[in-house]
C-alpha cells in the first residue's frame, strides 16, 4: 500500500472498512468519525494491530480509549532486521567477503538455496568472528519468542534483551531499546493472537488492481477500488 494511505481492516469479517490518505494521529479520529457515522460504536473496539508508527499508536490510545494494542510480527521483525542488515553494511567495509549477502542473513535457514546455504556457513566459521554472524544468531533467537507458552514469554523477551543490550552491537542494542518501548503491545499478541496478514493479503488485491488499471489518476480513484475490491459491499437491488 502507499505510504500515503491507511486502511483499517475489520479481522472477523474480514474486509475494508477505511481507507483514507495520511498516517498520523489524526487518521483514528478520521476513521472513529467515519465508523460512529454508519452507526458503529468506537466503544466496542477492544483489539487494533499496527505497526509502530508513533503518531498513528498516538492517535489509537486517544480515540479508541477500550482498545489493546498489539504490535504486528512482521514490523516488529523488520527493525531487528534493519538492525542485522546495519550491522553487515558496516563491517563489509573490512570484510569485503560480506558484499552482496544481504538476503542470507535476513533469511530463515530452512528458506535459503543451496549456494546460499553453503555461503552462510563459511561465513559462521567461529575463527571468522564476525559481527554480522553473532547479529544474526540474535534475530534468530527472538524468532523463537513467538514460539513461546505465554507464561513464558515475557522472560523469555526479558533474557533476549539483555542479550542484545549487552551485544556491544549498536543497531542491534537500538533494536533492543526500541522493543522495549514498545513492550505490552509485543506481548500482547499472545493474548489476542492478531496480526495484519488479512491487511496484507487485500494489499496484494490492491496492488494487482493498480497493476492492471496502470495506476489510478487520483488518491480518491485509489481509495473507490479500495473499497470496491475490499469492502464486501452489497450491490443487490432491493425486491
Amino acid at each position: 500500500m502507499q505510504s500515503s494511505l491507511s486502511v483499517f481492516v475489520e479481522m472477523q469479517t474480514p474486509k475494508v472498512l477505511f481507507a483514507t490518505e495520511g498516517k498520523d494521529a489524526s487518521t483514528p479520529e478520521r476513521f472513529k468519525a467515519d465508523l460512529e457515522a454508519h452507526h458503529g460504536d468506537s466503544f466496542r473496539i477492544r483489539e487494533v494491530c499496527c505497526d509502530m508508527f508513533p503518531a498513528f499508536i498516538s492517535g489509537v490510545e486517544k480515540h479508541f480509549p477500550e482498545a489493546q494494542l498489539t504490535f504486528d510480527k512482521f514490523h516488529v521483525l523488520k527493525i531487528i532486521n534493519e538492525a542485522v542488515d546495519e550491522v553487515r553494511r558496516q563491517e563489509q567495509q573490512s570484510r569485503p567477503e560480506l558484499k552482496r549477502t544481504r538476503y542470507i542473513w535476513l533469511k530463515n535457514p530452512g528458506n535459503l538455496k543451496e549456494i546460499q546455504a553453503a555461503t552462510l556457513e563459511a561465513l559462521q566459521v567461529k575463527n571468522l568472528n564476525l559481527k554480522t554472524a553473532r547479529t544474526y544468531h540474535i534475530r534468530l533467537n527472538f524468532q523463537e519468542f513467538w514460539n513461546q507458552p505465554i507464561q513464558e514469554a515475557e522472560t523469555f523477551l526479558k533474557r533476549w534483551y539483555f542479550w542484545a543490550t549487552h551485544s556491544r552491537l549498536e543497531p542491534i542494542k537500538k533494536s533492543a531499546y526500541t522493543i522495549k518501548r514498545h513492550w505490552a503491545g509485543i506481548l500482547r499478541w499472545f493474548t489476542s493472537k492478531i496480526n495484519n496478514g488479512i491487511l496484507e493479503g487485500i494489499n496484494s488485491l490492491i496492488q494487482a488492481a493498480k497493476a492492471k488499471a496502470r495506476g489510478y489518476r487520483t488518491t480518491k480513484n485509489l481509495i473507490n477500488m479500495i473499497y470496491l475490491i475490499g469492502g464486501k459491499l452489497e450491490f443487490r437491488l432491493p425486491t
